[in-house]
């Protein structure tokens, strides 16, 4: 049976448009520090070079390679971890070029780093590309989290989080930082801005 992650991980992946309280496990990912405006193409490079490490994995089987403990499974979808740099901390107004962020894609459990270094060395050999030198794979835990589906335009996405955190100081939760994480459910690149279902999510602790 494939495993696809819109249908057997809803919680992770098919949240409502309100504020909810979630604690995420470990899993593994894929992933890419970067600097600056998303809308730049620098981004889109670093964002082809992730999509082609999780379909270098995906893809094995049809190569000649079934790796331990490989199951068919729909490739899991774009997220990212958004900050911004100390300049951009200090301004009082936002300027993109500030942010600081690290894409990644998360990979099913039979992924272990000695397959993630095989997929890369793979994948510079098929597609080289500078950026695959700076992508680690790495396994962490996020835990408890507040988050929500946010539907419309990335940049009313402030109003998500006021409503985010408005619920956690009802529900006796601090936010841990402004650090927050975003899961792609939509290809931008086929949707209409205000259709547009991004999930966001930020750590939280418990007063």
């Amino acid at each position: 049976m494939k495993f696809e992650w819109k249908k057997q991980e809803k919680e992770l992946y098919s949240p409502k448009n309100k504020p909810e309280i979630i604690k995420i496990p470990k899993y593994s990912f894929f992933m890419l520090d970067g600097k600056g405006n998303p809308n730049l193409e620098e981004f889109s490079q670093a964002v082809g070079v992730i999509y082609s490490l999780a379909y270098c994995i995906k893809m094995m089987p049809k190569k000649g390679k079934t790796p331990d403990g490989y199951y068919d499974y729909t490739v899991f979808p774009l997220e990212g971890i958004w900050d911004l740099s100390d300049e951009g901390k200090e301004s009082k107004v936002l300027n993109k070029d500030n942010f600081v962020y690290t894409i990644m894609i998360r990979q099913p459990n039979f992924v272990t780093p000695e397959l993630a270094e095989e997929a890369i060395i793979t994948t510079k050999k098929n597609k080289p590309h500078i950026l695959l030198d700076n992508v680690r794979f790495e396994s962490f835990e996020e835990g408890l989290c507040v988050q929500m589906m946010h539907i419309g335009p990335y940049d009313d996405e402030p109003v998500t989080f006021s409503k985010m955190e408005e619920f956690a100081a009802e529900n006796n939760l601090v936010r841990k930082g402004k650090t927050h994480r975003e899961i792609y459910i939509s290809d931008v690149r086929k949707t209409e801005p205000a259709k547009l279902n991004t999930i966001l999510r930020f750590q939280v602790d418990r007063k």
